[in-house]
Order: structure tokens, then C-alpha cells, then sequence
């Protein structure tokens, strides 16, 4: 991974878990590392355990942020959360998974951020 799209991703993450905190959430850990994969953001809201896939894309990438999570992506996701989950009895039972996707402006800035609830069905 080059180090701008390290970079972005860092950014991402953080502009994320800052829009959430201001709305409620309970940063639980970030960038979770597991054998299924990686999680970008754990956070509790409320009585819930959410699991937070964040997406960034640049004034000059392809295609919306908010279209970018692709089946085998949220399949994976489905995995790495009851995985997470089961491994932290201490934290809330009930599950979800967000997306929070984030589109920059030429000037860098957040152009629109999309905080998508329930993002991977069952």
C-alpha cells in the first residue's frame, strides 16, 4: 500500500470516528486486525455493537464512495463481525454493520459524507 493511500485511509478513519463520536458512539477500538481480515472502526451505540466499514474517495477517483462496498466485501464483513463479537462477550449482543463514506473536493475537504446504517443485511 503506498503511503498517500495510507495516508487517505488514516483520514478517513479519523474524520469517521470523529462524526460518530458527535453522534453518540463509543469508539470500542480501530483498525481491528483478525485472521478473516481487518475492521476500521468497532464502536458501541447504545445497546449495540457496530462495526464500521469507512470509505474515502479523492476529487479525482472513480465512482461514488457510497457504491464502493462490494458483496464479497460485506460477506467478509459479516464474518469478521460474529468473529469480533464472539470473542468479546463483554460487549453488546445485538449487531450491526455501517458504512461511512466520505467524498474529498479538489481542495481536499469533505465534499459529502454518507453515514449508511445497516449497510450489510443479513
Amino acid at each position: 500500500m503506498s503511503d498517500r493511500r495510507r495516508r487517505l485511509g488514516q483520514l478517513g478513519e479519523r474524520l469517521a470516528a470523529d462524526y460518530l463520536t458527535q453522534r453518540g458512539h463509543r469508539i470500542v477500538e480501530r483498525n481491528a486486525r483478525r485472521r478473516e481480515g481487518e475492521i476500521d472502526l468497532v464502536t458501541v451505540d447504545g445497546d449495540t455493537l457496530v462495526f464500521v466499514e469507512v470509505k474515502l474517495r479523492g476529487a479525482h477517483e472513480q465512482g461514488r464512495a457510497v457504491e464502493s462496498l462490494s458483496a464479497a466485501k460485506q460477506r467478509r464483513l459479516a464474518v469478521l463481525a460474529e468473529a469480533y463479537s464472539a470473542d468479546h462477550p463483554e460487549l453488546p449482543r445485538d449487531l450491526r454493520i455501517d458504512l461511512v463514506a466520505i467524498e474529498l473536493d479538489e481542495a481536499g475537504r469533505v465534499a459529502a459524507l454518507d453515514h449508511v446504517t445497516n449497510a450489510v443485511q443479513d
